[in-house]
Order: structure tokens, then sequence, then C-alpha cells
């Protein structure tokens, strides 16, 4: 089975993190497909891009950190598309308050119900929410 990786696991591997060096060693063990959304990448840059208007990194380090991220994508990973399917099902899984999820947490777990991939995340909470949504996860301290 495929794993998806969301946001959560794609930062530490580019900045140092505490979960970096867990994260580091699932991706070094991990014999399966890794999968990396256009939507997840996106995350990505959108955190790079906090992290500069914060002072955490400047441009250029995002920059490079971002060069990196493409370069390991292009070359160890499988891209998949967020459909109009997963937004409609990622709205449904937000309406389960119970689960408390965000929107971009959603949908990815609606793009791993769609396609039967297996969740890798760093969040606590929808790896628990993926599991109850019948999306199997894995969680990375």
């Amino acid at each position: 089975m495929s794993v998806y990786l969301d946001a959560s696991v794609i930062l530490p591997m580019l900045l140092e993190e505490p979960a970096s060096e867990a994260v580091d060693a699932f991706l070094l063990a991990c014999d399966e497909p890794l999968i990396v959304s256009e939507f997840a990448a996106s995350e990505v840059a959108s955190a790079a891009s906090r992290l500069v208007r914060t002072g955490r990194l400047t441009g250029d380090q995002a920059a490079s950190a971002l060069a990196d991220f493409d370069a390991w994508r292009a070359a160890s990973t499988t891209d998949i598309d967020l459909g109009p399917a997963d937004i409609r099902l990622a709205h449904v899984f937000v309406r389960r308050f119970d689960l408390m999820l965000r929107t971009p947490d959603a949908l990815h777990a609606a793009i791993c119900r769609r396609e039967g991939l297996r969740l890798a995340t760093c969040d606590r909470r929808l790896a628990h929410a993926a599991e109850a949504l019948g999306v199997g996860s894995i969680l990375l301290p």
C-alpha cells in the first residue's frame, strides 16, 4: 500500500524540527511508494513563506529548502491530484464536529480515502480522525 505524506511530515525533512529525526528514519525505512499531492506541496510552500514572514528563515534559505523538496519529490515520490470529489468529501468530513478537522486536513484524508492510501502525519488529531474515517494512518512523533 502506498503512503501519502502530509505537510507535517515533509517540513521536518526540510527544516530542523523536533520530529526531524523520526521523519528521516521513517522515510529511510519505508519501502512503500510515497505519494505527495500538489495540495501538500502548496502547504509546504505556504509554511516556508510564513517562516520568512516571521523571520525564522531568510528568503534564500526558504528558496533553497523548497528547491531541495522539489528535487526530492521529483526523484522519490508520485504525484496525486486533488479533485472535485475530494473537496465534496472533505466538506462531509469537516461536518463531523467530533473529529475537529480543519479543511486542509480533511482534504488530505479525502485524497487518502479515495485512493486507498495510508496517511503519514505528525498531527495526532489528524491521525485519529483519519482512522475514524476509515483511512489508515501512520503517526510520527
